[in-house]
Protein backbone atom coordinates (compact mmCIF):
# COMPACT_ATOMS: atom_id res chain seq x y z
CA UNK A 1 0.00 0.00 0.00
CA UNK A 2 1.07 3.61 -1.34
CA UNK A 3 1.29 5.94 1.96
CA UNK A 4 -0.89 9.19 1.81
CA UNK A 5 1.12 12.26 0.88
CA UNK A 6 0.03 15.58 2.18
CA UNK A 7 1.65 19.59 1.87
CA UNK A 8 2.70 20.99 4.99
CA UNK A 9 3.66 24.55 5.99
CA UNK A 10 7.20 24.89 6.84
CA UNK A 11 8.37 28.04 8.48
CA UNK A 12 11.98 29.11 7.53
CA UNK A 13 14.72 31.32 9.55
CA UNK A 14 14.55 35.26 8.13
CA UNK A 15 15.54 35.27 4.83
CA UNK A 16 16.53 31.48 4.87
CA UNK A 17 13.34 30.19 2.39
CA UNK A 18 15.48 30.00 -0.39
CA UNK A 19 18.86 28.14 1.22
CA UNK A 20 15.69 25.68 3.10
CA UNK A 21 14.18 24.54 -0.08
CA UNK A 22 17.43 23.84 -1.42
CA UNK A 23 18.42 21.73 1.53
CA UNK A 24 15.81 20.19 1.82
CA UNK A 25 15.20 19.16 -2.07
CA UNK A 26 18.80 17.85 -1.22
CA UNK A 27 17.26 15.14 1.32
CA UNK A 28 14.79 14.09 -1.26
CA UNK A 29 11.76 16.16 -0.04
CA UNK A 30 9.46 17.72 -2.37
CA UNK A 31 9.10 21.34 -1.82
CA UNK A 32 7.08 24.43 -3.15
CA UNK A 33 7.90 27.80 -2.77
CA UNK A 34 5.65 29.61 -4.89
CA UNK A 35 7.92 32.68 -6.75
CA UNK A 36 6.26 36.08 -7.89
CA UNK A 37 8.17 38.24 -9.53
CA UNK A 38 8.50 42.28 -8.64
CA UNK A 39 9.65 45.21 -10.46
CA UNK A 40 12.37 46.97 -7.44
CA UNK A 41 13.43 50.47 -8.53
CA UNK A 42 17.26 50.73 -6.62
CA UNK A 43 19.55 53.51 -7.74
CA UNK A 44 17.03 54.92 -10.08
CA UNK A 45 17.20 51.60 -12.33
CA UNK A 46 13.96 48.96 -12.79
CA UNK A 47 15.08 45.49 -11.97
CA UNK A 48 13.24 42.41 -12.16
CA UNK A 49 13.32 39.95 -9.08
CA UNK A 50 11.87 36.88 -8.27
CA UNK A 51 10.92 36.25 -4.42
CA UNK A 52 8.63 34.37 -2.54
CA UNK A 53 4.77 35.04 -2.46
CA UNK A 54 5.15 34.08 1.19
CA UNK A 55 8.50 35.15 2.09
CA UNK A 56 9.72 32.89 5.14
CA UNK A 57 7.17 29.95 3.98
CA UNK A 58 7.43 27.27 2.13
CA UNK A 59 5.34 23.95 1.55
CA UNK A 60 6.76 20.43 1.74
CA UNK A 61 5.09 17.23 0.75
CA UNK A 62 5.58 14.22 2.87
CA UNK A 63 3.87 11.02 4.22
CA UNK A 64 1.65 10.99 7.47
CA UNK A 65 3.90 8.53 9.25
CA UNK A 66 7.02 10.15 8.16
CA UNK A 67 9.71 11.65 10.95
CA UNK A 68 9.92 14.77 11.44
CA UNK A 69 13.12 15.24 13.02
CA UNK A 70 15.63 15.60 10.21
CA UNK A 71 13.25 18.97 9.34
CA UNK A 72 14.76 20.09 12.54
CA UNK A 73 18.08 19.84 11.77
CA UNK A 74 17.56 21.33 8.24
CA UNK A 75 19.67 24.66 7.55
CA UNK A 76 17.31 27.47 7.05
CA UNK A 77 14.24 25.38 8.53
CA UNK A 78 12.39 27.09 11.57
CA UNK A 79 9.97 24.77 12.47
CA UNK A 80 6.74 23.05 10.67
CA UNK A 81 3.71 24.70 11.34
CA UNK A 82 1.30 23.09 13.27
CA UNK A 83 -1.69 23.27 15.56
CA UNK A 84 -2.22 21.58 18.76
CA UNK A 85 1.57 20.14 18.49
CA UNK A 86 0.51 18.60 15.24
CA UNK A 87 1.33 19.79 12.28
CA UNK A 88 -1.56 20.36 9.59
CA UNK A 89 -2.27 19.21 6.44
CA UNK A 90 -2.56 21.90 3.27
CA UNK A 91 -4.44 20.75 0.24
CA UNK A 92 -3.21 19.79 -2.33
CA UNK A 93 -5.49 22.17 -4.48
CA UNK A 94 -4.42 24.97 -2.71
CA UNK A 95 -0.69 24.38 -3.19
CA UNK A 96 -1.22 23.78 -7.48
CA UNK A 97 -3.19 26.73 -7.29
CA UNK A 98 -0.78 29.21 -5.79
CA UNK A 99 2.27 27.68 -7.86
CA UNK A 100 -0.11 28.40 -11.10
CA UNK A 101 -0.83 31.93 -10.30
CA UNK A 102 2.21 33.17 -8.34
CA UNK A 103 4.19 34.40 -11.59
CA UNK A 104 1.26 36.96 -12.08
CA UNK A 105 2.73 40.33 -10.88
CA UNK A 106 5.52 41.03 -13.35
CA UNK A 107 5.28 44.44 -14.93
CA UNK A 108 8.49 44.19 -16.55
CA UNK A 109 7.58 44.48 -20.03
CA UNK A 110 4.58 46.97 -19.63
CA UNK A 111 5.12 50.21 -21.40
CA UNK A 112 3.59 54.00 -20.27
CA UNK A 113 0.31 53.87 -22.17
CA UNK A 114 -0.25 50.20 -22.15
CA UNK A 115 -3.63 48.45 -20.71
CA UNK A 116 -3.63 46.71 -17.50
CA UNK A 117 -6.30 44.91 -15.27
CA UNK A 118 -7.17 45.65 -11.58
CA UNK A 119 -7.32 42.70 -9.97
CA UNK A 120 -8.02 43.53 -6.41
CA UNK A 121 -9.58 46.15 -4.25
CA UNK A 122 -12.30 48.73 -4.35
CA UNK A 123 -11.20 48.95 -8.75
CA UNK A 124 -11.52 45.17 -9.30
CA UNK A 125 -12.19 44.14 -12.96
CA UNK A 126 -11.68 47.42 -14.27
CA UNK A 127 -9.56 48.16 -17.40
CA UNK A 128 -6.74 51.09 -16.58
CA UNK A 129 -3.84 52.89 -18.04
CA UNK A 130 -0.36 52.22 -17.18
CA UNK A 131 1.37 55.20 -16.61
CA UNK A 132 4.21 55.34 -14.00
CA UNK A 133 5.60 53.38 -11.01
CA UNK A 134 5.12 55.30 -7.57
CA UNK A 135 7.67 53.67 -5.70
CA UNK A 136 9.13 49.98 -5.36
CA UNK A 137 5.78 48.57 -4.86
CA UNK A 138 3.12 51.20 -6.29
CA UNK A 139 2.09 52.06 -9.53
CA UNK A 140 0.28 54.97 -11.41
CA UNK A 141 -2.59 54.24 -13.22
CA UNK A 142 -5.68 56.22 -15.51
CA UNK A 143 -8.92 54.95 -15.28
CA UNK A 144 -12.20 56.09 -16.50
CA UNK A 145 -14.13 56.87 -13.67
CA UNK A 146 -18.07 58.64 -14.10
CA UNK A 147 -17.30 59.61 -17.72
CA UNK A 148 -14.16 61.12 -16.57
CA UNK A 149 -10.28 59.96 -16.57
CA UNK A 150 -8.55 59.87 -13.37
CA UNK A 151 -5.42 59.42 -11.73
CA UNK A 152 -5.23 56.64 -9.28
CA UNK A 153 -1.80 55.25 -7.55
CA UNK A 154 -2.29 51.17 -6.30
CA UNK A 155 -0.33 48.44 -4.96
CA UNK A 156 1.84 46.70 -7.55
CA UNK A 157 0.37 43.76 -6.28
CA UNK A 158 -3.43 44.68 -7.48
CA UNK A 159 -2.80 45.36 -10.69
CA UNK A 160 -2.48 42.74 -13.72
CA UNK A 161 -0.65 43.11 -16.88
CA UNK A 162 -2.68 41.78 -20.35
Amino acid sequence: MIPQKNWYLVHCKPRQDERAEENLARQGYVCARPICTRERISRGKRHTVAESLFPGYLFIQMADESSWAPLRSTRGVSRVVSFGGRPLAVGDELVARLQEQAGGHSFANVQIGENVRIIEGSFSALDAIFMAMDGEERVVLLIDLLSRQQQVSLPLASVSAY
